[in-house]
């Protein structure tokens, strides 16, 4: 069952299950009808722009600071409904750190391997960082659903190592070095327009899509703006409400149209500093930031 939002916002009661379970869901964010209406738009973006030329494989900007490209992108980080459901988590101050969409294509072997979100982002084992996940279509078992650990927010960063496999949607592939037990694993089935929230060390992941339905999630990372970079030399983030009086990050504004000259060239500073700490330990040869550095 959907939980209830009051006035569209989280229940305290719901805000203490965050804290308590490092994760929370089904939350109805939006009309289904809105979250068919973006997935549309998305895919008319791929049709238009799938052999328009860009300088790196449309999948990369879909997947790699959207928000920086896409127009699109940034429309779903600053949605007003996901804000004042995030805010109950984060507080009235919040950035977007970086939206992507997760697409597993129908009958395909494609995985997420169980992960923590944190583990290469320099960011440190902090609170301030949600991971907010946002259905456009039928995310079930079947399609591959995310699968969370209960409880698992409570651990430090743990070991992980990279597989860079061909199968594997993460940027290095990388997984946990903790063996997962299929019954501590809760599905998380989402309808379009439901989201779920996640801690950034939650550990979770995902199986392959076996429906005949694409499975697409628009995923963006808030983190609150006394949340600092302790590894690159500089980090990026979007303000999307409230106001940033730390200047940890170098804001950036969203884009006016889509792949315009000037945020395809704010797109390849971005990649280039964070592929610094985010493929550190790394030759760095294959994956989304591949020769970023």
């Amino acid at each position: 069952m959907c939980m209830p939002l009051i006035d569209g916002r989280l229940s305290e009661t719901e805000k203490a299950k965050y804290w308590e379970d490092g994760y929370l869901f089904p939350i109805q964010a939006i009309p289904p009808e809105k979250a068919r209406a973006w997935r549309s738009e998305l895919e008319q973006i791929e049709h238009d722009w799938l052999d328009a030329g860009l300088p790196l494989p449309l999948n990369t900007y879909k997947r790699v600071n959207a928000n920086c490209v896409m127009p699109l992108a940034h429309r779903i980080g600053a949605d007003p409904a996901i804000l004042d459901i995030v805010e109950g988590i984060l507080g009235p101050d919040l950035l977007i750190y970086g939206v992507e969409f997760f697409i597993k294509e129908p009958h395909t072997k494609h995985k997420v391997s169980m992960h923590q979100d944190l583990t290469y982002w320099g960011l440190g084992a902090i609170d301030g960082l949600v991971t907010m996940w946002l259905a456009l279509s039928p995310s079930t078992r079947a399609s591959g659903c995310m699968e969370f650990v209960k409880g698992s927010h409570l651990n430090p960063i743990l070991p992980h190592e990279d597989t860079f496999a061909a199968d594997n949607l993460l940027s290095r592939g990388q997984e946990i070095k903790v063996d997962v037990a299929s019954e501590d694993r809760a599905p998380i089935e989402l309808m379009p327009g439901q989201i779920s929230l996640h801690h950034g060390l939650t550990i979770h992941g995902s199986g392959p899509n076996a429906s005949d339905d694409r499975r697409i999630g628009a995923v963006v990372r808030y983190v609150t703006p006394e949340i600092a970079q302790l590894v690159g030399e500089k980090d990026y983030a979007m303000l999307a409400r409230g106001a940033d009086r730390t200047g940890n990050f170098i804001n950036f504004c969203p884009p006016t149209a889509n792949f315009t000259p000037q945020s395809l060239a704010l797109y390849d500073e971005i990649r280039s500093a964070q592929a610094k700490f985010l493929m550190k330990g790394t030759t760095n040869a294959n994956g989304l930031y591949a020769e970023a550095r």
